[in-house]
């Protein structure tokens, strides 16, 4: 997998890249089928960082803006609902072939999230997945506890005591991935405050330097880079 740090890059910008990059290699691997199967442009991964904005994807509803003030809104073709992006929050973007890689977008989400928990775990912190919502949680009153969540979900509040620092949002065409991964480092978090993030009411969206962990968007996005290719790895 070839890696590339863009650093602070436009989300549009970004976004229609990634789409572009996509369907060309859709038609190359298509072009190739016969006679190269495992042919076709090499996967990619993108680690950078964008300027505030919201993003909504297809399933996304406009009452989970709340109030959206200057921070423009994109609308993007992911799975989920909206999120933010901005500074001090490590975006990753891995860019698989999931058919060449020989496996379904069930373990490809799975795979992701286990890297994210790695990052986590080199960091001291214990993440956490919540059944039926993408991405990674963290407890907020002990979030370097190894204790496993126990017992069934608050029924009125399925996130109490649990804090998202990492939203997961992706989109496959022909086999092929893109958008993908937004893990917070240290961030201003008050924009997830004008949102329902990721559709959920009053959900507590915290980043490393919040729990107390003390790291450059760098040393971050290093490790997270690295534990995504091993993970992602065919």
């Amino acid at each position: 997998m070839q890696v590339h740090q863009l650093d602070r890059v436009d989300y549009l910008s970004t976004y229609e890249a990634m789409q572009a990059f996509t369907e060309a290699r859709s038609r190359e691997t298509s072009d190739l089928a016969e006679q190269q199967p495992a042919g076709g442009a090499p996967d990619q991964l993108w680690i950078c960082e964008h300027p505030p904005v919201y993003t909504q994807g297809l399933a996304g509803k406009t009452d989970h803006l709340l109030n959206p003030g200057d921070i423009p809104v994109v609308q993007t073709n992911r799975g989920g609902q909206v999120t933010f992006h901005g500074p001090g929050q490590v975006v990753a973007y891995p860019l698989i072939d999931l058919k060449r890689a020989g496996y379904f977008v069930k373990e490809y989400v799975y795979r992701i999230e286990e890297a994210v928990i790695h990052t986590l775990t080199h960091f001291g912190v214990t993440g956490h997945r919540v059944t039926s919502a993408p991405g990674i949680y963290v407890r907020l009153d002990d979030p370097f506890s190894h204790a496993a969540l126990t017992g069934p979900m608050h029924p009125s509040d399925p996130f109490r005591g649990l804090g998202k620092i990492a939203a997961l949002g992706i989109k496959v065409s022909r086999h092929c991935t893109y958008h993908g991964i937004a893990l917070n480092v240290a961030m201003d978090l008050e924009p997830y405050s004008r949102i329902n993030p990721c559709g959920y009411a009053g959900l507590t969206t915290t980043d490393l330097s919040t729990i107390g962990v003390s790291v450059s968007w760098q040393e971050a996005a290093d490790v997270l880079g690295h534990k995504l290719v091993n993970y992602l790895s065919p």
